[in-house]
Formats: structure tokens, sequence, C-alpha cells
């Protein structure tokens, strides 16, 4: 995990989008709360990554696999303003394709919902697609996820389809070229 590529850290009017690390994700899957906080410099919160496990092994396992596309993996989202506490996490699947599509992924945790953190985030992940390239931005929602189907329509969102996602179910496809 050492020589790993370490983005730079993206920022928005209220949010810092800091990169995720292997040894960051490590540290968390091992349960070394302590660690992972020294690694990254942001507070995590109690109870993290609970059902979130299952993307952390397989970003991981992706950082691990093609560390060429660091600067596209997850993020933790802390405030600009205040203490570096973990409010969520952002990101990508991966970098565009060969048609220029990169999907995006965002995650708020219950109490910092409702105050455009997930849009702003979004927003900003989909300024840095743009700037590296990216032709076209993807999103996949759970038909149930009502704020995010709201947030992704805000945004320009459009639906194309659907899927059936073996980690989160069915989802409905947005997407919105750059």
């Amino acid at each position: 995990m050492n020589g790993y590529p370490v983005p730079e850290e993206l920022r928005s009017a209220r949010l810092r989008l800091i990169p995720m690390t292997p040894a960051f994700i490590q540290a968390v899957l091992d349960g070394r709360k302590a660690e992972a906080e020294g690694l990254s410099g942001v507070v995590i919160p109690d109870g993290w990554p609970d059902d979130d496990d299952r993307y952390l092994h397989m970003w991981l396992k992706d950082m691990i696999d093609a560390p060429q596309f660091a600067k596209w993996r997850a993020r933790v989202l802390v405030p600009v303003e205040g203490e570096a506490r973990m409010i969520g996490h952002a990101g990508f699947h991966g970098p565009p394709n060969d048609d220029g599509m990169a999907e995006m992924g965002y995650t708020i945790f219950p109490e910092f919902r409702g105050r455009g953190l997930a849009t702003e985030a979004a927003q900003r992940l989909m300024a840095f697609a743009k700037e590296n390239g990216a032709t076209l931005i993807r999103a996949s929602v759970s038909p149930d996820n009502a704020p995010s189907l709201a947030m992704t329509r805000k945004l320009g969102l459009v639906q194309i389809g659907e899927q059936m996602d073996e980690i989160d179910g069915l989802e409905l496809v947005f997407e919105r070229p750059l």
C-alpha cells in the first residue's frame, strides 16, 4: 500500500472531499479507528462503516488493483468550517469508460441530511469529472430514495433506464452530458 498515489483534496463552498487511501480503508475495516483518523486527519463517527463495509472492501480491492485511477475513487466528506468530522462519503465507481461516462455515488449520514450537502458534493464531483475528461455523468438511485431522486433531477440528470445491482437491488439510472 506504500507508494499509492494520493490524489489532491477537492473543495466546494462548504465541503472538503478528502481522498480515502488503501491504508485508511484497511485501518477502518480492521477496526483501528484511531489509526484511520490519524491517517486521514478526520474524526470518524462511531458505528461507521456499518453497512458501508461492503463498499470499503470493494474500493480497497479496486485501489490495489488499479492505483493509477486513485483520483476517481472514494472520498471522505467533511465540512470546510469547524471540526474535520466525517459527514459522509462520495466518489466515482471508477474512471470514465470508453464512452466518457463516469458514474458517481454519494452518501450523507442521516444527521446531516436535508442541508443540500449531497447536491453540493455531487456538483463538485461533476465539475471534477468534466475537468478530467468525462463527457457524461451517471448516477444510479434506489426507486425508494426520494431525496436522492429529487437531487438527481435538480442536477439535470435524466432517467435513461433501470438496472439490478447485486448489492443494492433495483436502481433507476440517470445521466447527463457534461
